[in-house]
């Protein structure tokens, strides 16, 4: 996929591209942002430009963007665990080969996904490297939570932050790619700029058609608050009780009790946690409804 191809961070492509073009190749990035916005897909092309052995713009067919394309080029690692965690374990394998030169490309480039798993003591082991990398070594990181990684590992690396994708593209995307029949403003809303949001969403599809109802809707808009302030301490307010029936820290606590932790995007379990939310307002409002029943 070319840089052209992938939808929305404009300047962020356009820095990268000029980077190439010029020459001017750093050995550490850290991609921040929202999760499912692109920043994988674009970390990717960067890495297969600068690998590239023609150093053009259109696609090309040299031996290193084959060997890219085909998922077997000698120079590119991509680090992307399904756990909970990358570990000390996993950065030490890293570490143990990146001071090999590459074999293809003048280059090697390393992607570490998820970049905000990685544990206290596997930032500090990768810490080293970032302080004296090879010359030859390009290192990205991708992460949705700067407040995670340890300052020494930040003030290493070039940051460039990534936007939500706006409501014009992410509504084109919803529709032609994705087939979504109808995408309304609060739909939108809840894909809260995130592709990757759209995607998940679309797979449940009951989940799809309860967007419609406004309490699903209240409770999604504070989960989407959770993901970009998950340090945060939130705190149920009075108004919040009196509007909505329900406050914010029992959002987040029926999270918690489901998952262990504030997650990045939507899983069937965040969805499950939020349904049972909903089920317990209705509840109580089954009960307040018979008690005024009684009265008269």
């Amino acid at each position: 996929m070319e840089f052209k191809d992938i939808i929305g961070n404009e300047e962020v492509k356009d820095y990268l591209i000029k980077s190439i073009n010029k020459k001017n190749i750093l050995h550490s990035y850290l991609f921040l942002g929202t999760n499912g916005i692109g920043k994988l897909i674009i970390a990717k092309e960067f890495a297969k430009k600068i690998l590239c052995l023609n150093n053009i713009e259109e696609t090309c067919t040299c031996k290193s963007c084959t060997c890219f394309d085909g998922r077997n080029h000698p120079d590119f690692y991509c680090i992307n665990e399904e756990g909970e965690s990358i570990k000390i374990d996993t950065i030490r394998k890293i570490t143990e080969k990146i001071y090999e030169k590459p074999i293809l490309s003048s280059k090697k480039v390393y992607i570490i996904n998820d970049f905000d798993k990685m544990t206290k003591e596997a930032q500090n082991c990768l810490l080293k490297t970032l302080e004296e990398p090879p010359e030859f070594v390009v290192i990205i990181l991708i992460s949705s939570n700067e407040n995670i990684i340890l300052n020494t590992i930040k003030s290493r690396c070039m940051t460039i932050k990534f936007h939500n994708i706006n409501d014009k593209e992410l509504l084109d995307y919803a529709i032609n790619v994705l087939e979504y029949e109808n995408v309304t403003e609060n739909l939108l809303k809840v894909f809260d700029g995130s592709i990757g949001k759209a995607i998940k969403l679309k797979d449940n599809k009951e989940i799809y058609i309860s967007i419609k109802k406004s309490e699903t809707l209240y409770i999604l808009k504070f989960v989407n608050s959770m993901e970009k302030q998950p340090q945060k301490n939130y705190q149920t307010t009075k108004k919040d009780k009196e509007v909505h029936g329900i406050g914010l820290e029992s959002v987040r606590s029926c999270l918690e009790k489901y998952q262990g932790t504030l997650l990045l995007d939507y899983t069937e379990n965040q969805f499950t946690a939020i349904a049972s939310i909903l089920k317990q307002r209705n509840i109580q409002k089954d009960e307040k409804n018979t008690a005024i029943e009684t009265d008269k």
